[in-house]
């Protein structure tokens, strides 16, 4: 059984990963595993506890940070968010491909680790509509939504170092460019020439 591909979404917060990754798993008969960040941050208005994220206080999540739990982690707009490394390992293995959806900081320490992950850089179509979206959120005031502005501002100049950049207009499309992506992926060769040379030698034999 071939191993799993980790397929890394990224982008400035706002850009609508959520919705993005939300639209995949809508999709009928996709093969993909989510794979839940652990956050400090208070959870939004209906998101649950191990589907959205693992939400945890500080002294928890620095303990993950102690044992080593964690792919990456990342503080970002005075919260911690992280990647439990044991589910992601599992799921690969087991021969699934993992989704996972995290800030740019956090995509930087994944590289690090796991390079032979697939990053996919989402980006917004202008600056106005991303603060568009923040302000649509209704969760934060405007000096939070400035001081993301500005990091999503410094994480687009960082797209250079992703395999891919999806620019997220509407969800749909984009959701449609990230599934010709994972398709393409499976095509090349590391991942089915041994499934090739098996054929060819049963029919040697």
């Amino acid at each position: 059984m071939s191993r799993g591909i980790l397929f890394v979404l990224s982008g400035p917060s706002g850009v609508g990963k959520g919705t993005v990754r939300a639209e995949l798993f809508s999709r009928a008969n996709h093969k993909l595993v989510y794979s839940v960040s652990a956050t400090t941050r208070i959870a939004r208005k209906g998101e649950v506890e191990g589907v959205d994220y693992f939400f945890k206080t500080q002294e928890e999540f620095e303990k993950m940070i102690a044992n080593r739990a964690l792919i990456e982690y990342a503080q970002f707009v005075g919260n911690y968010y992280g990647t439990p490394l044991d589910y992601v390992e599992k799921m690969l293995d087991e021969g699934q491909d993992v989704i996972l959806e995290i800030e740019v900081q956090g995509a930087t320490q994944v590289k690090r680790l796991l390079p032979e992950a697939v990053f996919i850089f989402l980006a917004p179509p202008s600056l106005k509509e991303l603060r568009r979206r923040l302000v649509g959120r209704g969760t934060e005031d405007t000096e939070v939504i400035s001081g993301r502005i500005n990091t999503a501002i410094r994480e687009l100049f960082l797209m250079s170092e992703y395999d891919y950049t999806v620019i997220n207009d509407t969800v749909e499309q984009a959701a449609d460019k990230i599934i010709a992506i994972i398709k393409a992926e499976h095509l090349r060769t590391k991942y089915i020439e041994s499934t090739i040379r098996e054929r060819i030698m049963e029919e040697l034999v």
